[in-house]
């Protein structure tokens, strides 16, 4: 039947080596997590399926639907290797090079073969999130001159950033293609696309999973400049959208990112699209055994704004906290997600959306659920449409959703509030009303008293759009 969720925030935590013991990851499992993040650009193969095959033996063996979310690594520019103790002068001028090279403090190799082509005289380079910065001179003979404007040590395959430059790299790597038929092979719930640009970057990965059968979610990662210049293109065609604000904080005005966080969470509401916030969410705790003030304030923050799902990554991947966190950050969730302020978002339905109906019914069964006091709004879906508009809404009340499509039933756990159900024994509407309400009722979800708002399409067993709303007494 599944656990009670408690959290209406999401807790999303990376698997890596510190979480990847099924010893360690049940623990997480009590403290909170509601999604597990495997991050393609660390580990292989086998290491992923290993991780995948744990989460999935302790659902199975003690009741939990957590998802897995599988995080393509995308274009991600890096430095090749490093000699020891390098490093680089303030002031001092080096070569940048695609050919292979020991680097040191004169030239710096990067797996990147289009980048001579793609930078020009004046362009900024940022290492290692912006702790190195360069400025480009000149270029000449395939490769390129650049000045230390900041300095710092560095190391072996540090990120690159390149602000507003125009990378020529698709937005899938033949890397990506390998990593997203292992991830699609594995059924996970939900792919993340990393450094999107345009709509059509989402666009081409759903045409893929589409053309291997399958109905996996994808979630558009904003950490481009583009990216945030088309934001509403890419949040129209994207499933749920994941605010990573780590390279978006080096390629952008860090100080630009509190509102464009903020900008992102309403519009992707507005839009009855998940969001998640990333990068940095408890960072001390990779090290320490409690958060910061400002930690706590974050996570805060994002809950009061709505944040669908709030995301930890290397403080569970190889932090020496992973459970720890994971508590720390649940705490923090169940008493923000007090403030009224989250609630009642008042999202009315587009009167010339052929989608009217279903969108109307979701709307109005929110605001009878807020003036009738009701313990849950319970909604019968196959695609699970109903459960992201009515999340959309941010009701008080519990949204558990019934489904006879049984993959969904995980996916759904991401969404704010949202907790989903395998049910497939559909007859009459009203048995089938009847039979949902004792079994929530059987398993502590409901008790004698509350009050249900039904939300179910009739007739229900052509498993059509909602259309139809009923209120009543768990007896």
């Amino acid at each position: 039947m599944g656990r009670r969720i408690n959290n209406k925030t999401k807790i999303i935590a990376t698997i890596g080596p510190a979480s990847d013991s099924k010893e360690v990851l049940l623990k997480m499992f009590k403290a909170g997590v509601n999604v597990c993040r495997i991050n393609a650009s660390h580990g292989d193969h086998p290491t992923h399926q290993k991780a995948i095959d744990r989460i999935r033996e302790i659902n199975d063996e003690h009741d939990y639907a957590v998802p897995i979310l599988f995080d393509l690594q995308g274009p991600k520019l890096r430095i090749g290797e490093v000699k020891e103790g390098v490093s680089i002068e303030e002031g001092s001028e080096l070569v940048l090079t695609t050919q292979d090279c020991e680097s040191d403090e004169s030239c710096i190799n990067l797996k990147y073969p289009s980048f001579y082509s793609d930078v020009e005289e004046g362009d900024t380079v940022l290492i290692d999130d912006g702790r190195i910065k360069l400025k480009i001179n000149n270029k000449a003979d395939d490769k390129v001159f650049a000045k230390v404007i900041h300095g710092g040590a560095l190391s072996s395959r540090k990120g690159v950033n390149l602000p507003f430059t125009n990378i020529s790299l698709p937005s899938l790597t033949d890397k990506d293609m390998k990593d997203l038929d292992f991830a699609l092979k594995n059924e996970v719930e939900w792919i993340a696309l990393s450094f999107v640009r345009r709509a059509s970057d989402v666009n081409d990965l759903k045409e893929i999973i589409k053309s291997q059968g399958k109905k996996t979610k994808v979630i558009a990662k904003i950490e481009k400049p583009e990216a945030v210049q088309n934001m509403n293109e890419i949040i129209e065609v994207a499933d749920a959208i994941m605010v990573a604000r780590g390279d978006l904080g080096v390629e952008m005005l860090m100080e630009e990112i509190p509102i464009i966080q903020k900008i992102l969470v309403k519009k992707a509401i507005a839009a009855a699209k998940p969001v998640i916030i990333a990068t940095q969410m408890m960072e001390s705790m990779i090290d320490n055994y409690r958060p910061t003030r400002a930690e706590a304030n974050d996570v805060g923050n994002a809950v009061i704004d709505g944040a669908d799902a709030v995301m930890l990554s290397a403080e569970t991947s190889v932090g020496k906290y992973p459970v720890e966190v994971v508590e720390s950050m649940y705490k923090i969730i169940l008493l923000a997600q007090n403030d009224e302020n989250i609630y009642n978002r008042g999202n009315p339905p587009d009167k010339n959306s052929p989608l009217f109906i279903s969108d109307s019914v979701c709307y109005n069964s929110t605001i009878m659920a807020d003036q009738s006091g009701a313990r849950a709004i319970v909604a019968m879906t196959h695609s699970g449409f109903t459960a992201f508009k009515i999340a959309s809404q941010r009701p008080h009340s519990d949204i558990l959703i019934f489904t006879d499509n049984k993959p969904i039933v995980k996916m759904l756990t991401l969404i704010w509030g949202v907790q989903g159900f395998f049910y497939d024994k559909y007859t009459t509407s009203d048995e089938t009303i009847s039979d949902v309400k004792e079994i929530l009722k059987k398993h502590g979800f409901v008790e004698p008293g509350d009050i249900l708002v039904h939300i179910a399409s009739m007739p229900i067993h052509e498993r059509a759009t909602a259309n139809t709303i009923k209120l009543n007494f768990v007896e």
